[in-house]
């Protein structure tokens, strides 16, 4: 099967996400865009919450009739994919020093967690699947080109990612739901936590919960300490000590292949004896094999698409900025 003919197999939102939408035929011209509903729709969302999304309700922020988006986004379901993948936006892209694995993982959690902390209401979107629209992917393939030198497979790689993404998305979901408490209470971070140590203390006996009872008086819940990062930290111990023990190992097989088949000189030799031998073997393969030097190629040809990708984003938000100053301007003169 063709590309086109896959392209065409695409669900509408899928579509309109990567651009390859057809263009509608008919309905308003230039003032009403994909990108415009989208916007809207998460304008919306930001001041009202998700539930307030509907149709209707962007197509009266827009100042058309329902029927007038539906030539442009052909269901909710599909503006909800859009606001996901515009409000999710790229990752952040590594520095010109190489961080290592571990905290080029920790840079791109620290983000994920405050994309979900601007934007609570994508907690609520439903997961219906594996990440296929470009932003998605972009977060999933950043996670993946940071183990890239780990010796993982392919499916550890994206245990990994799979690990940082839910890290984030948790530490997001629980802080979401404090602010909303906040929000309907009217009380502060302070505030809502001595309201559920007095709730705590009416309901938690010492002969009932003496282990959890221990914790509330130790002050858990009301403690500066961050157990999203620490449990973060302590699952990448575990990656790195997985790496360091099962996938060196691996590494030390593949170099006694590479040296002739004969095992004795890696079998006896100590761990770090074995990863250089590994190394090196890697490296001559790495000179000599066309596949390497084409994924190498690969690879620097999908860094410079995220990056035009990122440009194209921030065009964008400037556009977006322009059109919101330029109508506040406007209606400061009425």
């Amino acid at each position: 099967m063709s590309t086109d003919d896959l392209i065409e197999q695409l669900p509408s939102g899928i579509a309109l996400a990567w651009g390859v939408a057809a263009t509608p035929q008919r309905g308003p011209k230039r003032e009403m865009s994909v990108e415009k509903i989208v916007d809207a729709a998460i304008e919306i969302a930001d001041s009202d919450g998700i539930q307030a999304v509907s149709m209707s309700a962007v197509a009266k922020r827009l100042g058309y009739t329902p029927m007038s988006l539906y030539r442009y986004v052909s269901s909710k379901d599909d503006l909800l994919l859009l606001m996901q993948e515009e409000a999710t936006g790229l990752p952040p892209e590594p520095g010109e020093e190489d961080l290592g694995w571990r905290a080029r993982l920790g840079e791109l959690y620290e983000a994920q967690s405050q994309i979900y902390s601007r934007q609570s209401w994508l907690l609520s979107m439903p997961i219906t699947g594996s990440p296929i629209t470009p932003n998605s992917s972009a977060w999933l393939e950043a996670d993946l080109e940071a183990l890239r030198d780990t010796g993982l497979t392919e499916e550890e790689g994206i245990a990994v990612s799979l690990l940082v993404t839910g890290a984030a998305r948790w530490k997001g979901l629980i802080a979401a739901g404090y602010e909303e408490q906040s929000r309907a209470t009217g009380l502060d971070a302070a505030e809502v936590a001595a309201r559920e140590q007095r709730l705590f203390d009416a309901v938690i006996t010492e002969d009932g919960y003496p282990f959890l009872r221990k914790a509330i008086d130790a002050g858990v819940f009301a403690s500066e300490f961050d157990p999203f990062d620490f449990g973060l930290e302590r699952g990448l111990d575990g990656v790195e000590a997985f790496i360091e023990a099962i996938v060196n190992a691996r590494a030390g097989a593949v170099s006694d292949v590479a040296n002739d088949g004969s095992s004795a000189a890696t079998s006896v030799a100590a761990p770090d004896d074995a990863t250089e031998a590994a190394a090196a073997g890697h490296a001559v393969i790495a000179d000599d094999d066309p596949a390497v030097a084409a994924d190498k190629k690969l690879r620097e040809a999908q860094k410079a698409v995220r990056q035009a990708q990122k440009v194209l984003a921030e065009a964008r938000k400037r556009e977006r900025q322009v059109l919101r100053e330029a109508k506040e301007r406007v209606a400061k003169r009425r």
